[in-house]
């Protein structure tokens, strides 16, 4: 019998399949063929409730059994140490990949040993969990992040308060890297400072009390009437054919108006103007704020098909995303909602339906009347065109909080 052979029981081996036919077991994945420590275990007495996931054990770990081993692994220990936090007393401590294994890890590897994590999480309800590096934002995120991920420097730095796990995500760049390209701890360098500042996060959110999301109310009307009685700054977005409306045929399909962080108004956009008139006189109207998530698109809308100037629009969250922070793929509503709010996926059901039947050019026709032309399929828009009003609202109130010592 070989030191491996026999380690894992018929219960840890066997998994669902996936879609594709592959076995999510260690079997099928393999990597613990090639080590001495087979899947190694959670280690840390949890004491503040911090679960630091790491991409896979170093070959010092390896040999040893142990955690904190490497270069790498002495790096974390200091550093948390400078920061008050003992790793071993205070925090839980696993690996994405339980297995070391000198071979570059397959999605397929990360897949089978996601149910591992994903129990350890269930088990411990840990009040913050960081992720170490791009193979521990793959396992926790990825699966979950149906647009494409990037790297880690897209997502380090951000405190989520992941509303399906119940506790703080905070990506953070992996030790490896850290170690090779920044040496010491105590070398001062811009990108080490940015390393310790992340985590210096990481010990304050397992003080802080959760923020639990609040399902908010949405009216869905037919008579506009009612938003006449808005009085105050709102947020604003419609849902249409296509990317620009110039091309013939190009509707807007429905529209929603929130009002405040938990309450919005979503209609399918009336035909006749004079229905659509009290909507006119509020986008008009010079002394309401209008809050967009990206005002050149719905400026473009109005003017086109609504035949309207919009009046006095005071905050648009994507531009000001950019000037807070001014690394790429991070502007979207979609980002940012997931980023500053917890909500991962609140569009897949009508996601296939905002994409052009032909992507000939920007002013190309989607599939969206496809989507309405079933009451199931226009209760659907209406919900997601009223989450996007209610995210950009929640999105700019907390924009304007941070922006309020300056």
């Amino acid at each position: 019998m070989t030191q491996n052979e026999g380690f894992f029981s018929k219960t840890e081996v066997a998994s669902i399949s996936r879609p594709d036919g592959k076995k999510l077991t260690c079997n099928s994945c393999g990597r613990y063929q090639d080590c001495k420590t087979p899947r190694m275990k959670v280690q840390g007495n949890n004491k503040k409730g911090i679960l630091n996931i790491f991409d896979q054990p170093s070959i010092e770990d390896d040999k040893t059994g142990k955690m904190f081993q490497s270069k790498s692994g002495k790096l974390i220990v200091k550093t948390y140490k400078a920061l008050g936090i003992n790793v071993m007393e205070d925090c839980l401590n696993m690996y994405s990949l339980a297995c070391y294994s000198d071979t570059q890890p397959t999605t397929h590897n990360i897949d089978c040993c996601r149910r591992f994590v994903l129990q350890a999480i269930q088990d411990y309800s840990p009040k913050v969990i960081v992720l170490f590096g791009t193979i521990s934002l793959q396992m926790l995120i990825g699966h979950r992040w149906k647009k494409e991920l990037g790297g880690i420097n897209k997502w380090r730095g951000w405190t989520i308060p992941d509303q399906d796990f119940q506790c703080w995500i905070c990506p953070v760049f992996g030790a490896d890297y850290v170690e090779r390209s920044f040496g010491e701890f105590d070398k001062i360098t811009a990108e080490n400072t940015v390393w310790v500042n992340d985590l210096k996060q990481v010990v304050e959110l397992s003080e802080r009390t959760f923020p639990i999301y609040k399902e908010p109310t949405i009216e869905v009307i037919e008579d506009l009437e009612v938003l006449r009685t808005i009085k105050n700054t709102f947020a604003w977005d419609v849902e249409t054919t296509g990317l620009k409306p110039h091309a013939e045929g190009h509707k807007i399909v429905s529209c929603a108006i929130a009002d405040t962080e938990d309450h919005a108004y979503v209609f399918m956009m009336p035909q006749k103007r004079s229905q659509r008139l009290p909507l006119v006189e509020l986008l008009e109207n010079p002394k309401i704020g209008k809050v967009i998530a990206n005002m050149k698109f719905e400026i473009t809308w109005a003017e086109v098909i609504l035949k309207c100037k919009v009046e006095n629009v005071i905050w648009d969250t994507m531009l000001m995303t950019h000037c807070m922070d001014n690394r790429s793929s991070i502007t979207s509503l979609k980002f940012q909602t997931l980023v500053n709010f917890g909500i991962f996926d609140y569009d897949s059901d009508i996601s296939s339906y905002l994409k052009a039947k032909e992507e000939k050019n920007a002013n190309s026709i989607n599939n969206i009347l496809e989507l309405v032309s079933t009451e199931s399929g226009k209760a659907k828009l209406l919900k997601y065109n009223a989450l996007d009003a209610l995210f950009t609202y929640k999105l700019y109130k907390q924009q304007e909080s941070n922006l309020l010592p300056f």
